[in-house]
């Protein structure tokens, strides 16, 4: 009886054993193997934006949505948005799965704060002109409308005269005044000339100009 029994024991213990070796040859060959799936089609994002919808693309400025075109690249399917650029002349195509670097286009609200912004005295640090310049860069190239205007206001020296302003400011100027003329067009659907108008009037150009007249 006693035979029998560890006979019993020593046959348990192998099964027990062998479950072991089992499971530790699945886990192995589990972590083996790496599935491997192959990407047909781009990932999206909600889409948001419409034909003829207007956006800014913060390196170029506002710009028109007009078309939504498909395109193969490197065996991927994609979708992109056609963006002509208003104030460039540009045409840019940006895929719908990046289309979190656009923005709308700000609200009248937003353009009134831009406003009593331009109508604010400049801020202007005590450092080296290298360092604002870069700083000045980044606000505009961020594609947020009040850094625009801070970058208008601190820039601005109330005339038209080129002497007032080295060429590396008036580049700069130039380019955030521009950026925010043409989004206060679109905004609050006026010409050109009205747009500027508002815009030398909260920064006490034209008063400045006619002085000079």
């Amino acid at each position: 009886m006693g035979r029998k029994k560890k006979k019993k024991k020593i046959k348990a213990v192998k099964k027990k054993i062998e479950k072991k070796v089992s499971l530790t040859v699945k886990s192995s060959s589990a972590d083996q193997k790496v599935e491997i799936k192959k990407i047909k089609k781009q990932p999206t994002e909600k889409k948001i934006y419409n034909i003829n919808d207007f956006v800014v693309y913060p390196k170029d400025g506002v710009g028109k949505i007009v078309s939504v075109e498909k395109a193969l690249i490197g065996g991927i399917e994609t979708q992109n948005y056609k963006i002509e650029i208003l104030k460039d002349k540009l045409t840019l195509q940006l895929p719908i799965n990046k289309q979190s670097l656009l923005r709308p286009i700000c609200s009248t609200h937003q353009i009134n704060k831009c406003i009593s912004i331009l109508k604010t005295k400049p801020k202007v640090k005590r450092t080296m002109w290298s360092r604002r310049a870069q700083e000045y860069e980044q606000k505009i190239n961020s594609g947020k409308i009040y850094e625009l205007a801070e970058v208008v206001r601190d820039l601005n020296k109330n005339s038209n005269t080129i002497a007032d302003q080295s060429y590396s400011e008036r580049l700069l100027f130039e380019k955030a005044y521009d950026r925010l003329e043409s989004e206060f067009e679109v905004v609050l659907k006026i010409s050109q000339e009205d747009v500027k108008k508002k815009m030398d009037k909260a920064l006490g150009r034209e008063e400045k100009t006619q002085e000079m007249q």
